[in-house]
């Protein structure tokens, strides 16, 4: 990613100290957190005053010093891969075929390959620091005729392995829970508060996840474990002692100490890694206060208004709308400054940006959840006329049955599984009965040859084609949000076979080739359909569509608190009126969004709240986001209404609008 040179200033005076920061703090942690391992690991409650003198002599002798100077370069590591690939905006993935690209990517690749090596580091200092028959690779042995040889001290090895393991599963957990995801949070907290109130946690997290990779770990070696032992005694021309129990044995897993070590060893790793990933998290979002204006011109670049316009970096546009957000509600002098006016030419150069680059927001996400509505509204109609056609019983397709019952407004049939909302094949067109909400579509490898037969296109012959041939039969087309068909929304019936010439119709065949082609792909897909992991892989998340929708709205958050603070505080200091100018463009667009928003939580999953896991460090406000918009909205809407009251009855807008703010204005929404 290639930013401006103004951007590139703005990381590294700001980001690039501030992960600096995080690291060296996370370096000076490091000798305590280590004399803390050492101590656990090496403690004897019969010599607790030997324990303790045999600690401080081990911490000070050389090999402690080496392995200090290791640990501390694996942190430096292990932050810069955090500021690499830290996020502002989760990636989400929305099926397991999903995640399991993101886990391939070569970016991705990369990172897993530099925790293991990290990994092993670790464990090569831990097996150093706890000693004893941990300390090194090989040791002097004896072969069977009495002859002096080196062997190999699998303990050693296990450690060297169980620290790779670690490191690897760490990665491919921080793909799968968005570990780099960076929150910014609502209350603001001084940084050492907010480190030692999450320090229990760290340690919490670490050693629950240190237990179930050394029991992975364990049932791995158990079945593998000769294959890097074999390949190391070959390497290194080691010897296996025979008179030692191998450790991917029965005996060899049920050495308590062994585990224990692993364990300690094991959560020493992954809270050196959290307490990095922790103070990096607390450093960068650290609120930032931009100028709203500046004397100098060849600074303006550096302002707040001409911040919020840059999309690149998305970390300095969401500090921007932090400190517009925090602005808006505590500084009045800084308030000021964006309702003044400029010099020379009396324009509110400052508040049409802010004003327009949050309403831009308010409205692209309005867009894009119009767009997801109306993908879902005709998925919807296709699924219902296809099942209803599938579920029909001898007493729905008899013709005399009654009109009424067909006209009634019920629902063709009930949703017995609605686990995921499937996008609309954009080459299917809005008529083409192709998806549906609920279920998977028919050209996805879910659909059955029974489904696809019923839903198939129907002869010209038949009956049934075009419009309905008995006048005392109607066609019942569900609709979910929006007119089932263009007919409809015109007023004129669909067209009748008759209307469509048999030239067109011919042109409009499709050749040879291409039919050839589209049957190879049914007949794939209908084997691929019988697949059982094919479907487990391709099967959407239950809440995956609608977690990344809303990834993002943190910053529309912070725009709806911005723009309702600004405008309540512009009824009694705003001087020249410029808020008054747009506050029409404000109201339509927080209640546009706020109709799609309701629009959104009637669908499948998206009022069901995620269950939020305190074993984890991941981060679980992204899954929240869409609650917090839609609360954020409703707020800011009624911020407005208290503050100017019947006064916004003489705004102008729409009469959906006006009826939808009276709702507001009389407490009812």
């Amino acid at each position: 990613m290639f930013f401006s040179a103004t951007h590139c200033c703005f990381i590294r005076k700001v980001i690039w100290w501030r992960a600096a920061a995080s690291i060296a703090w996370s370096v000076l942690l490091l000798p305590p957190t280590t004399a803390v391992f050492v101590m656990l690991s090496t403690f004897s409650f019969l010599h607790p005053i030997q324990t303790i003198t045999d600690c401080l002599a081990l911490l000070t002798s050389a090999s402690s010093v080496f392995s200090f100077i290791l640990l501390g370069g694996v942190v430096i590591m292990v932050g810069f891969l955090t500021l690499e690939y830290y996020t502002v905006i989760p990636t989400i993935a929305c099926s397991k075929i999903a995640l399991l690209g993101q886990l391939l990517q070569p970016r991705q690749v990369v990172n897993s390959f530099a925790h293991c090596l990290m990994g092993m580091i670790v464990g090569w200092c831990c097996a150093v620091a706890v000693g004893h028959r941990y300390e090194t690779l090989g040791y002097p042995g004896k072969s069977s005729d009495g002859h002096p040889r080196m062997c190999l001290n699998e303990y050693h090895l296990v450690f060297l392995l169980a620290g790779a393991f670690v490191g690897f599963s760490h990665s491919l957990l921080g793909v799968i829970h968005n570990i780099n995801y960076v929150s910014f949070h609502t209350v603001q907290q001084y940084k050492y508060l907010h480190f030692k109130g999450s320090l229990p946690l760290v340690v919490k997290c670490s050693s629950i996840e240190a237990f179930y990779a050394v029991r992975n770990f364990i049932v791995v070696y158990f079945f593998l474990g000769y294959i890097p032992k074999t390949w190391i005694c070959k390497t290194l021309n080691l010897h296996l002692d025979s008179s030692v129990h191998p450790l991917d044995s029965i005996a060899g897993v049920v050495d308590l100490s062994l585990l224990y070590h692993l364990w300690i060893s094991a959560t020493f790793l992954l809270f050196t890694w959290y307490i990095t990933l922790l103070l990096f998290r607390i450093f960068v979002t650290e609120v930032y206060s931009f100028p709203v204006q500046l004397t100098f011109t060849e600074d303006s670049h550096q302002c707040l208004p001409k911040v919020l316009t840059d999309n690149q970096p998305m970390i300095l546009k969401f500090l921007a709308l932090q400190d517009l957000a925090l602005l808006s509600k505590h500084s009045p002098s800084r308030r000021r400054e964006v309702f003044s006016l400029s010099q020379p030419g009396g324009h509110p150069h400052n508040w049409n940006t802010v004003s327009k680059e949050c309403l831009a927001l308010l409205t692209d996400l309005t867009q894009r959840l119009a767009t997801y509505h109306e993908t879902v509204a005709t998925n919807g109609r296709a699924k219902s006329l296809s099942s209803g056609s599938e579920r029909k019983t001898s007493s729905e397709t008899s013709v005399t049955s009654s009109t009424e019952d067909l006209m009634s407004p019920r629902p063709a049939f009930p949703v017995k599984t609605p686990a995921s909302v499937f996008a609309r094949s954009i080459a299917g067109g809005p008529h083409s009965p192709l998806t549906a909400p609920f279920t998977p579509d028919l050209d996805s490898p879910f659909a059955s040859p029974a489904l696809r037969r019923l839903t198939a296109p129907m002869d010209q012959c038949s009956p049934w084609y075009g419009s309905v041939q008995s006048p005392h039969i109607m066609r019942r087309a569900p609709k979910l949000w929006s007119t089932s068909t263009e007919s409809q929304v015109n007023g004129s019936p669909p067209p009748s076979p008759a209307s469509v010439s048999s030239p067109k119709q011919e042109a409009a065949k499709p050749s040879f080739l291409a039919q050839f082609l589209q049957n190879r792909k049914e007949q794939v897909k209908s084997f691929m359909a019988k697949r059982v992991l094919i479907m487990y892989l391709l099967n959407k998340l239950p809440e995956a569509s609608s977690q990344a929708l809303f990834a993002d709205s943190q910053a529309h958050i912070w725009a709806l608190e911005a723009l309702s603070y600004l405008v309540q505080a512009s009824f009694t200091e705003d001087q020249y009126g410029v808020v008054q100018t747009t506050l029409p463009s404000i109201l339509s667009s927080m209640l546009h969004l706020q109709e799609a928003v309701d629009r959104h939580f009637k669908l499948p999953h998206a009022s069901s709240k995620p269950l939020r896991s305190t074993n984890s460090m991941e981060d679980f406000t992204y899954k929240t986001l869409r609650f917090a918009l839609r609360a954020t909205l409703k707020t800011a809407i009624y911020r407005i209404t208290t503050t100017f009251g019947n006064h916004l009855k003489a705004v102008q807008m729409s009469a959906e609008h006006r009826k939808r703010l009276q709702q507001f204005l009389e407490f009812k929404e």
